[in-house]
């Protein structure tokens, strides 16, 4: 074993704090499906703050939030526009089918990022022998695009497109802390110009678990029927929610020290051989680089050898990912580790 280990798989490895564990031991709590968890309740209100919605909904994970999103703004036989290489499409294990009924159209976006034109070029015409396009789908961060930030110019212009063609628009907003903070906007900034949006807690935030989804009253009322549904109804749950709001008031602004060092990362590694990399893409905490004549998972086992993990999404590709859990000096072990293995 390595007398060392940094772990560069994901934010979602963080664990909470002394300050997050004291106020989640402290936590008053009720019987949340009677709405009367009173941290709860606090946590959803603050969410909707945040994003600058009416009403939110504290679920236990971001697939959970999605899923419930699509449930909520679709009806089985219908089609969801959508990046292809989306987390709603990849990670959430077929869901979008399994528990809606939906099917997807995929969009050509870069880095996953698609323009109205991709949009207009996917819709079809109104004919009873095609699916009926009810929902648009963003990701911000985008996870596979290795954190790239949705410019809010594209998506303003892609949801009024979506509005005036009678289609719903939901953002996966898992890492939206983290686009806010890399363009120096609200959160609500962002959000205002979709119907729905989650947010995740358990990822550069550091709480263990939770997720939230918020949209308009209506919608968060028809989104609790649904997450009961999926059994995700819980009790005194506020416990957890206690680490959730704890991360919203402590740890939102710390992202900056991830992204900082994905940056550092980024620097150090860019000119060493074997590495293939754009220093331009590593926009927020994610940074994805190639590994051209070496198979991934070979160079990924060969640096666990050594004590820094990460992961790898493609037969080419690595990705690493800077963390609560994860400090400056540790990001520059990571780096001399590389550099000694590249």
């Amino acid at each position: 074993m390595p007398d060392r280990l940094v772990d560069l798989r994901s934010d979602t490895i963080t664990k909470p704090t002394p300050g997050m564990r004291q106020a989640m031991a402290e936590a008053e709590v009720g019987d949340d499906v009677f709405g009367d968890d009173p941290t709860v309740n606090a946590l959803e209100q603050r969410v909707a703050e945040i994003l600058g919605k009416e009403a939110a909904l504290f679920v236990a994970s971001g697939t959970m939030a999605n899923q419930v999103a699509v449930r909520v703004h679709t009806r089985p036989g219908d089609e969801m526009l959508v990046d292809g290489n989306a987390h709603v499409y990849w990670y959430e294990g077929g869901g979008s089918a399994a528990l809606s009924g939906v099917t997807c159209k995929l969009l050509p976006g870069v880095r996953g990022i698609f323009c109205v034109e991709d949009v207009r070029s996917a819709l079809r015409p109104a004919d009873v022998h095609f699916p009926r396009p009810s929902l648009l789908c963003f990701e911000n961060t985008h996870n596979r695009g290795g954190g790239s930030v949705w410019p809010i110019e594209t998506v303003a212009e892609i949801a009024a497109f979506a509005r005036n063609n009678g289609i719903g628009t939901h953002m996966d907003g898992a890492r939206l802390w983290n686009a806010a903070l890399a363009g120096g906007v609200a959160e609500a900034d962002i959000a205002r110009h979709v119907d729905s949006v989650s947010v995740c807690f358990s990822k550069g935030l550091g709480a263990p678990v939770g997720s939230a989804l918020a949209g308009t009253r209506e919608f968060v009322y028809q989104a609790r029927r649904v997450r009961k549904q999926f059994g995700g109804g819980m009790r005194q749950a506020g416990i957890i929610a206690a680490g959730a709001l704890y991360a919203l008031e402590h740890h939102r602004e710390r992202l900056a020290d991830d992204h900082a060092n994905a940056r550092r990362l980024a620097d150090g590694i860019v000119d060493l051989p074997g590495v293939e990399l754009d220093p331009s893409t590593v926009e927020t905490n994610i940074v994805c680089f190639h590994t051209p004549g070496r198979p991934a998972a070979n160079v990924v086992a060969s640096l666990a050898e050594a004590g820094v993990l990460v992961l790898a999404p493609g037969p080419d590709t690595i990705r690493a990912v800077a963390s609560l859990a994860v400090s400056r000096d540790d990001i520059d072990y990571a780096i001399r580790v590389l550099g000694s293995r590249s």
